[in-house]
């Protein structure tokens, strides 16, 4: 699973070298958001339902008709949930290894090619996650160093599948 301490191995392991500076200096800005990164994840664990709840709304007041197959609305509002707390759980977990290897990995990787052969446009998908990019609070929901952490990964997956 790739993390900035992963990559920075790696590298270095492919380089046949040690770790440069700038490497360890990676390392430890990863180290120093540790904290923030774990109050983001856990604030999401305890919330990802009704965060999810509140996408799949932001996606239905913008094209209330849904996108893809035929099928009831509820069945599609219930896929479309289920797709959206994935991807926050992928989130979840790249926060608490500090990169983007799960979003990546289980994520982003083929999700355009099934959402396409389902008939459904990623901009749906893009649509509840700015939502939830924009309706993120500092204090509310979590402590804005937390905030910037969870947006920077949302802004991640969004930039990924636009």
């Amino acid at each position: 699973m790739k993390s900035v301490v992963t990559t920075v191995v790696a590298a270095a392991d492919q380089g046949a070298r040690f770790p440069s500076s700038s490497d360890l200096e990676s390392v430890q800005g990863s180290l120093q958001r540790a904290a923030a990164r774990m109050e983001a994840a856990d604030k999401l664990a305890g919330n990802y339902d009704a965060v999810a709840q509140e996408a799949v709304n932001a996606i239905y007041s913008k094209y209330p008709n849904g996108q893809g197959r035929d099928m009831d609305a509820g069945t599609q509002k219930d896929k479309c949930k289920r797709d959206i707390v994935h991807f926050l759980r992928l989130i979840n977990y790249s926060l608490v290894v500090g990169g983007t290897g799960p979003v990546d990995e289980w994520g982003i990787n083929g999700a355009r090619e099934v959402y396409k052969a389902l008939g459904i446009g990623t901009d749906t998908f893009v649509c509840g996650l700015s939502f939830l990019r924009t309706r993120g609070c500092a204090d509310r929901d979590m402590s804005a160093q937390a905030l910037v952490e969870y947006n920077a990964l949302l802004d991640y997956v969004i930039n990924a599948m636009s």
